[in-house]
This record gives structure tokens, sequence and C-alpha cells, in this order.
């Protein structure tokens, strides 16, 4: 047995590494010195709109969790590829989410204030 003494966030472990000879395998055994409790995941409410109707071909949808601050066009509306389709807040920054394509906005599936998830589909594109 060998021991090492390895810290993680802040908290130092003392662990115990067996060394197998042949068979590849390693046995470890781990002894806490200053154990934590798992920090819990926070619970987020969402105030999400339906998003069942989808009707163009082109999905736009939210690169990463946050909340819909505004939406820069209404159904209808023309838009080219790079244009703003809405204005995404996550970690405390305004993201610009732009659409994929040349198209008409077909559906917008989202309202201001609303929260949204990575992947959420927040309007289509025709």
């Amino acid at each position: 047995m060998r021991k090492f003494k390895v810290t993680v966030n802040g908290n130092t472990y003392e662990v115990e590494v067996e060394e197998l000879q042949g068979s590849g395998q390693v046995s470890t055994t781990a002894m806490a010195q200053n154990p934590s409790p798992a920090p819990a995941t926070p619970k987020v409410e969402t105030n999400k709109v339906s998003t069942s109707t989808t009707v163009g071909a082109n999905k736009v949808t939210a690169p990463m969790p946050g909340t819909i601050l505004d939406i820069k066009v209404n159904v209808g509306d023309n838009v080219k590829e790079g244009d703003v389709i809405a204005i995404l807040e996550a970690m405390k920054m305004e993201n610009e989410v732009v659409a994929p394509a040349d198209g008409k906005v077909a559906s917008i599936n989202v309202s201001k204030g609303a929260s949204v998830n990575t992947g959420d589909l927040i309007a289509s594109i025709d």
C-alpha cells in the first residue's frame, strides 16, 4: 500500500492505493480527514411557455439555460441568417440568439421573462 495526500476543493484526504502486479487493476481506499457534505443541487423554478406548436423548418433553440430578456422579431417578419431573434440572459450576461438561416419567422415559442434550458425552442423559421 502507498499513501498519498490529496486536496480536492480545499478538503484534504489521505488515500491509500494498492498496486496489483500483472492484472492492471488498482484498488483504492479513501479516508476523509475533513469530510464535508455534498453540495445540494438547487431547484430552479421555471416560467415556461408551451412549445407544442412548431411550424418552421429551421429551429432556433436556446444555446444555454437562461431567461429571455427580449424578443426582437414578430411572427411573419423576414429574417436573414445571423439576424438577432432574441436576447437571452445567462450568468449575468446578455447573449444574442440569432437566426440560423434566411426565411420568415413562422412561430415564436417563448415570451419575455420566460426561463429556458439548453435546447428549448425559442422560434422557428420557414
